[in-house]
């Protein structure tokens, strides 16, 4: 018998729950995409204007926009999946056959240099917008001061023995100072109000 209707990957499923011929199906589509990116190139063939996508590229484009990347991410992280480590490995060593390992690391630190470069750009905008924030609330509120303001002697007001009175409240106090300042004021019963 032929193929009756499409060709489906069985969902990956957990490796207890799956049967003999979806771990053999799962294993020949890693060999076909393996074979597939195994081809080398012709360069008789691919004679196209610079800057074309080869014919490599565009199968990966294909891979990409099928999610098959994204599979193959699973597979290598996942733990249960083990046994296709080495399958995986060899795609995505031909993933980048044609590229240069310098190439590649300058062009992702191009990338990062450019976002850290940005990041740091808007947190210093942030930075200076808090700042400016701050010294306008230090401006709005009044000054703190500390308990102890100090002590003042007044000279010509005399408290008891005949000494000058000492004055332990801030300067701008002075106004309103009284001898009963600070002493509570005698309660005196309803009835024996006048």
């Amino acid at each position: 018998g032929g193929l009756q209707g499409p060709l489906t990957v069985p969902s990956l499923q957990d490796w207890e729950q799956r049967q003999e011929e979806d771990t053999l199906l799962i294993e020949r589509i890693l060999l076909l995409v393996r074979n597939v990116l195994h081809v080398p190139p012709d360069p008789a063939e691919e004679q196209g204007v610079d800057g074309d996508a080869s014919v490599h590229d565009r199968v990966l484009w294909a891979l990409h926009i099928s999610g098959m990347d994204d599979l193959l991410k699973f597979l290598a992280s996942a733990q249960a999946e083990q046994q296709w480590a080495l399958h995986v490995l060899e795609i995505i060593s031909l993933m980048f056959r044609d590229q240069n390992p310098e190439e590649l690391a300058l062009l992702g630190q191009g990338q990062a240099a450019a976002e850290h470069g940005e990041d740091t750009r808007e947190l210093e905008v942030l930075r200076q917008r808090e700042l400016a924030e701050k010294r306008a609330r230090a401006l709005q509120r009044p000054s703190r001061h500390s308990r102890f303001v100090g002590s003042y002697v007044l000279q010509g007001l005399k408290a008891i023995g005949d000494r000058d009175v000492v004055f332990h409240k801030g300067l701008h106090n002075l106004k309103s100072y009284s001898h009963d300042l600070g002493k509570e004021p005698q309660r005196v019963p309803r009835r024996r109000q006048a």
